[in-house]
């Protein structure tokens, strides 16, 4: 007979193994070829256990889609320790927070966004999907620029900022340019740089 701990350990496994599917159905399907039945056959689990979980679509994605972007802002605050100090620090940055918004969790993000445009359950789980996405965002970039938001201004700049990412990334999706987004991103280092320096003269 399996212990509550052993027990404990196997839900995490299978929740865990459903939202890794779930998003990578999004990514490859859309939403509306990403199905509970689909995500249950590709993660390997019952449907019986997919909906012990999950009892509906929307509940089993909005977990997916948190649960990689969770991940995804500890894989960036970890690959910051590696970036350079000095005057490139801010350009490296801006490539890094650019994560958020590109591969396949912002895909499968992008495939929400266009369904809650005309489906209210669906906004319904979205909304503050993303705006728990958009404060994780937040907060590694606020960390990573070594900003101080109590300064006036400073809160609209980092907002600004990721706006301008996201933008990058929706670009990205139907063309691979590149050297335009590392033009932009260099200019925009600039300026954050500036601004943040007339802020804070030990930056």
């Amino acid at each position: 007979m399996a212990t509550p701990r052993r027990e404990q350990e196997r839900s995490k496994v299978t929740r865990q193994r459903l939202m890794e599917a779930c998003v990578e159905c999004l990514v490859e399907r859309g939403w509306a070829g990403t199905t509970t039945t689909i995500v249950a056959e590709r993660a390997g689990v019952s449907r019986g256990a997919q909906l012990h979980h999950y009892p509906t679509r929307a509940e089993l994605v909005a977990a997916a889609v948190e649960h990689v972007g969770r991940a995804r802002a500890l894989e960036i605050l970890e690959a910051a320790r590696g970036l350079p100090a000095g005057p490139r620090r801010t350009e490296a940055v801006l490539g890094l927070l650019a994560g958020f918004y590109s591969g396949p969790l912002f895909a499968a993000a992008l495939e929400l966004w266009v369904a809650a445009r005309t489906d209210e359950l669906v906004r319904e789980v979205v909304a503050p999907l993303e705006a728990q996405l958009g404060r994780e965002a937040h907060k590694v970039a606020v960390e990573l620029l070594g900003a101080r938001e109590g300064r006036p201004g400073v809160r609209e700049l980092i907002q600004a900022t990721l706006d301008l990412l996201r933008g990058l990334g929706l670009a990205a999706v139907l063309s691979d340019d590149r050297e335009r987004r590392r033009r932009i991103l260099r200019q925009w280092a600039r300026t954050l740089d500036r601004e943040l320096a007339r802020e804070y003269p030990h930056h």
